[in-house]
């Protein structure tokens, strides 16, 4: 196989392994084809106003001040005298789209809406504004239109600001709330003159939908804990006793509004959201008006979650409920008597309802039918794309026992047993929703059976290749003329077995991908297994203790990565044995002064991994000091290329290194300017913006205008990097990408040094070492046993320059500070973008140093990296057992994020790998230098 089909081959398995988990493990629940259901009794409310306060904490919203004054005085004074209150459980990711699907559709958003992006509908559902007779909405234009487009019909209306408007940096966000009570109070003034739309206002089964972003914009831009956070809630306070008072009268006091004040999420006390913490997860909830329960007294309460010990909610001498947050949908339909969303799976909470026991048996009933038919749909779709013979149906519900379960609810409900009938609903409802899950994951061993039968052909097809095509430990070629072509033939039938049983199945065009992907592995396989036959005959030859020692220390270094990504602290003890490296090889006595500065540098490295993650505050003057001292070692580094005997006469190559060192000093008074501006509320100003953005644009060409010499390219592209990099910066982070590339220039002599130790080579002059002539392949030697270190050195840096900062699989170690001189409006495309970016800056500076290990070293991009490649895929085995969807939720997105890290890492890897030889290589020539022809 040629390199550039292994490469493309490569490529597509791997591509193939990531996607398989969203068809295994987080494919869409959601079926259609159901037929609504709806409570048959007349319902206490005519219409429903939903306030959600983005990003309201439950404790901020509870808690009472230190003077015992209430953070929000009327809504206070609603749970105590007028309505129930409670803390809804959210789940992860607690960002706003998912929260507002499971509030008002009743359903926790599958993965695939990521990929699809939070503004668009990447599948279809039903809500409860869809079952509404009209809904009306106010906020946000990332949240209200994709109601309106999942919406049949033409009866959900959104009145939106612009996304402009969303601005982490405004002087006062909110004016976001002002907007929406302002708009609300206007449209009803209106409606007075307007027949046609006062008519509709006074029709039964309407809602009002008033979404209040300021909360969550300050709650980014100050912290939880800050006064414009807590001066929000205050002003949603007032504007929801306006609005009350406003509805109130323009219905007459009818008594036929019903009231919901929620949140979609929380957030943390360092001002993100998006992970499972309690502060993020737990959400308020005050319903209050027609059908809601008056509050009920109680001396103490009894919370289930630690996190509510020990807050300021005793002094709520009121009943707190605690309840899913996708129970909030069912809800609203009982309260309003629309029919249940169709892809809900929330269970009415009845303890709010002020009405009938025969109305909320009814309605727990009428709930039981909506999850059933769900369950129907679901067991009927399994029951058709499976083969009778082998379908196994889910006992604890089969046809028979779904009959019984309804007729004796039924029966409760006609001899007026209610208790008993809501009893027995509430247990169809988790069969029906355990049934769900079943056939939801019908397939799901056979498949992952499949991608690990794929995942251990390839890898052990790629070790078959290092040995075939780079290592002396096959003797001769051997004759592949008269090969058998009974493999073939044979491997041909499985697949054509396999396919016959999948079409018959009629299953989706993805399954054929996956089940009929080991099979051409295999067989590439089997083609190469003569390959081991020398090495396997010269394997006794070895010593059985040293074997199983190399043996055991490659397993040890493999799991010590996988460790790393659930303990950063796994890669401070990584480092600490690196730093011991030199001197367990002996490396030390011929290189006492490099290997000095390795353990200085490898200690330094080990602190990153400490520092806490998330939770900090912005620490400004230490993104200075970083961009100082930036500026100090390039002065330092110029004048010590100025010293070398190949010492850069051209003034072109001098006013690169001066751009650099004047975008390193620009982008340090940006960063200070911008976070004074935002502190100030001045806003972002337009000058830094610039300044960032164009930073930004030159930093990947500047390094092609440098000289391709070793140091002083690796140095151009440090500069260049750096100056984007603290742009992106808040704190200790900023002096990351110095230690982790002095510790790269190190590795490169290091390598230089173990390669003479071991004889392998003459040691060569780095200082003259040109990248721009080093790809002559006749110079490439065959691995050794030392190169499978080398490949490990380089996956565990590039580990390291994941996580040595932070824990990018968790929304919380991004700080939405860290794009504040690129924008403060909100854009999560573009601030995703700029978050990725910082992630790839430091390892891209490992890309280029590992780069430079593999030509000075004499070594083929290839076979390293195909090392690299088997290691990074073992690990990515282990991730694929290791993913979740069951238990906490935290667990399942840090399982899902380490799977998808390891496998965007190895295709990454692949292409980053020439982004890399692009960057230390190539040079652009902006002058041809005619004045040497002057005289």
């Amino acid at each position: 196989m040629g390199i550039p089909v292994f490469i493309l081959a490569g490529l597509l398995v791997h591509f193939v392994f990531l996607a398989s988990i969203f068809d295994i493990y987080f494919s869409s629940p959601l079926v259609h084809g159901m037929t609504p259901q709806q409570t048959p009794l007349p319902p206490p409310a005519k219409r429903l106003v939903l306030f959600v306060a983005d990003g309201l904490r439950a404790d901020s919203l509870f808690e009472l001040n230190s003077n015992n004054t209430p953070q929000a005085p009327y809504l206070r004074a609603i749970l105590e005298n007028n309505g129930s209150w409670g803390i809804s459980h959210t789940r992860v990711p607690t960002e706003s789209r998912p929260g507002h699907v499971a509030l008002i559709a009743g359903f926790y958003e599958d993965v695939s809406a990521v990929a699809k992006g939070w503004k668009e509908n990447p599948v279809e559902f039903d809500s409860v504004f869809n079952e509404s007779k009209y809904t009306w909405s106010w906020g946000s234009p990332d949240i209200l239109p994709m109601f309106a487009k999942g919406a049949t019909g033409d009866h959900v209306y959104t009145f939106c600001y612009t996304a402009e408007s969303e601005d982490f940096g405004a002087q006062d966000a909110t004016k976001l709330d002002t907007w929406v009570f302002d708009h609300v109070k206007s449209f009803f003034n209106s409606s007075r003159s307007n027949q046609t739309l006062f008519s509709a206002l006074n029709e039964e089964k309407v809602v009002l939908f008033l979404h209040l972003l300021g909360i969550d914009t300050n709650g980014h831009a100050h912290r939880p804990y800050s006064k414009e956070y807590k001066e929000n809630i205050r002003k949603v306070d007032e504007g929801v006793k306006e609005i009350v008072s406003m509805l109130e009268s323009f219905y007459g006091n009818d008594g036929k509004t019903a009231y919901i004040l929620t949140s979609d999420h929380g957030m943390t006390d360092w001002g993100s959201h998006g992970a499972g913490h309690p502060s993020e997860t737990l959400t308020p909830l005050i319903a209050w008006g027609a059908g809601v329960n008056y509050p009920q007294k109680v001396t103490s309460q009894l919370f289930e979650d630690n996190f509510l010990k020990g807050t300021n909610f005793n002094y709520v001498k009121m009943r707190m409920l605690l309840f899913a947050q996708a129970d909030i949908a069912p809800l609203m339909a009982s309260l309003i008597g629309v029919p249940f969303p169709l892809n809900s799976v929330g269970t009415l909470p009845l303890e709010y309802l002020n009405n009938s026991n025969h109305f909320k048996a009814e309605s727990m009933f009428t709930n039981a039918l909506q999850v059933l038919e769900q369950f129907k749909v679901k067991m009927s779709q399994k029951k058709r794309t499976t083969l009778s013979f082998l379908f196994t149906p889910f006992k604890p519900l089969s046809d028979s026992e779904q009959i019984n379960f309804l007729k004796k609810a039924r029966v409760y409900i006609q001899q007026q047993k209610y208790n008993e009938a809501v009893s027995l609903c509430k247990t169809l409802i988790n069969l029906a929703l355990e049934g769900l899950s079943y056939y939801h994951t019908y397939d799901r061993l056979f498949l992952g059976l499949s991608i690990a039968l794929s995942f251990v052909g390839w890898t052990t097809y790629v070790i078959l290749v290092i040995i075939k095509t780079h290592t002396n430990l096959i003797k001769a070629t051997r004759n592949n003329n008269k090969e058998s072509t009974g493999p073939l033939y044979g491997f041909t039938f499985v697949g054509m077995i396999i396919a016959f049983f999948l079409l018959i199945q009629t299953s989706p065009w993805t399954y054929y991908v996956y089940c009929l992907l080991p099979v051409p592995i295999w067989y590439a396989v089997v083609r190469e297994l003569r390959v081991i036959q020398d090495p396997a005959a010269n394997l006794w030859s070895f010593p059985i203790g040293q074997s199983l020692g190399f043996l055991l220390i490659c397993i040890l270094g493999i799991e010590l990565l996988v460790f790393s990504f659930f303990y950063r602290s796994t890669l401070t003890v990584g480092l600490l044995v690196f730093a011991g490296w030199p001197v367990i090889t002996q490396l030390w006595i011929q290189a006492k002064r490099t290997t000095l500065i390795w353990t200085l540098l490898c200690v330094l490295l080990a602190v990153f991994p400490l520092m806490p993650v998330v939770g900090r505050e912005p620490n400004i003057p230490l993104v200075v000091a970083a961009g100082l001292t930036t500026l100090l070692i390039s002065c330092f580094s110029l004048a010590s290329f100025s010293r070398s005997k190949n010492k850069y006469q051209s003034k072109e190559d001098l006013k690169v290194y001066f751009y650099q060192m004047f975008s390193i000093a620009l982008s340090t008074y940006v960063v200070s300017s911008t976070h004074n501006s935002l502190k100030n509320k001045q806003g972002l100003p337009v000058f830094n913006q610039i300044i960032s953005w164009t930073t930004l644009a030159s930093s990947s060409a500047l390094p092609l205008l440098s000289p391709t010499l070793l140091f002083q390219r690796l140095f151009s592209i440090l500069l260049s990097l750096m100056a984007t990099y603290l742009l992106l910066s808040t704190g200790y982070e900023a002096l990351f990408p110095l230690v982790l590339s002095g510790l790269m220039l190190v590795w490169i002599q290091m390598e230089q040094e173990a390669l003479q130790h071991y004889g392998l080579s003459l040691k060569p002059k780095l200082a003259v070492f040109n990248f721009a002539y080093a790809t002559d392949i006749t110079q490439f030697r065959q691995l050794h046993l030392d190169d499978i270190r080398r490949s490990f050195f380089f996956v565990f840096f590039i580990v390291t320059a994941f996580f040595g900062t932070g824990n990018i699989a968790s929304v919380n170690s991004f700080d939405p500070a860290s794009v504040y001189c690129f924008l403060t409006v909100f854009s999560p495309f573009i601030m995703g973008g700029l978050l990725l970016l910082k992630v790839v800056i430091p390892f891209l500076l490992v890309s280029c140093a590992f780069e430079a290990v593999q030509v000075t070293t004499q070594l083929s991009s290839k076979s390293l990296f195909l090392i690299v490649l088997v290691i990074s895929d073992i690990m990515a085995l282990h991730f694929f057992f290791l993913v979740k969807d069951y238990g906490s939720w935290l667990d399942i997105g840090t399982s899902i994020s380490h799977y998808v890290l390891v496998m965007s890492l190895t295709i990454f890897m692949m292409l980053m790998n020439g982004l890399a030889q692009l960057l230390t290589t190539k040079r652009l020539e902006l002058s041809r230098r005619t004045k040497h022809h002057s005289t």
